[in-house]
Formats: structure tokens, C-alpha cells, sequence
């Protein structure tokens, strides 16, 4: 067996806890940016709202937005991932 075959697939490059960037696209909508807050403080409480990142797009129908997030644990980033893909206001999440 060679090294790569030996690592633990659970093993993570993050060291946690750390501040992580996610990037969140909806439709643009004037609560976007808020319900995306409500839903990273349910994994964060202390999320900064003030400190995400609007972009809109070139057309205006989209909202980009980056968020960082305080993560533990790469359980923790993964809950916070699959909350925010499985919101309906939300296509694409990086």
C-alpha cells in the first residue's frame, strides 16, 4: 500500500477551529442577504453580519454573497454546507 492509500479519508487540510469563507448565491431578493444570516447563526451565534461581502451580478438577478463562518469541526462546515444548499433561496454554494 502506498501513502495516499493509508490516510485516514476522515483526515481534514483544515485545521479547526478556523474562519472559513463560504460563498452563497441566490436570486436577488431583499431578505437574501438576512435569511442567509439567520441560517449560519443557527451553527455560529457569533457570525458577524457585517462582515459579508455583496456582489450582485452584471444582470442584477443574482446576489453573491461571502460569508466567514467560525467552524470547530469539519462536521460542523459540513452541517453548514447542507443547510445552506438545501435552502430554497439558495442555487449554488463554494
Amino acid at each position: 500500500m502506498n501513502e495516499a492509500q493509508n490516510a485516514n479519508p476522515k483526515e481534514s487540510l483544515i485545521e479547526f477551529p478556523c474562519d472559513f469563507p463560504i460563498k452563497v448565491m441566490g436570486k436577488t431578493h431583499p431578505e437574501f442577504a438576512q435569511t442567509i444570516v439567520t441560517v449560519i447563526r443557527t451553527f455560529d451565534s457569533g457570525f458577524d453580519a457585517d462582515a459579508i461581502e455583496t456582489r450582485p451580478s452584471s444582470g442584477g438577478n443574482y446576489t453573491g454573497l461571502t460569508v466567514t463562518v467560525r467552524a470547530t469541526s469539519q462536521t460542523h462546515l459540513d452541517d453548514i454546507y447542507r443547510a445552506l444548499t438545501g435552502h430554497p433561496m439558495v442555487k449554488i454554494v463554494l
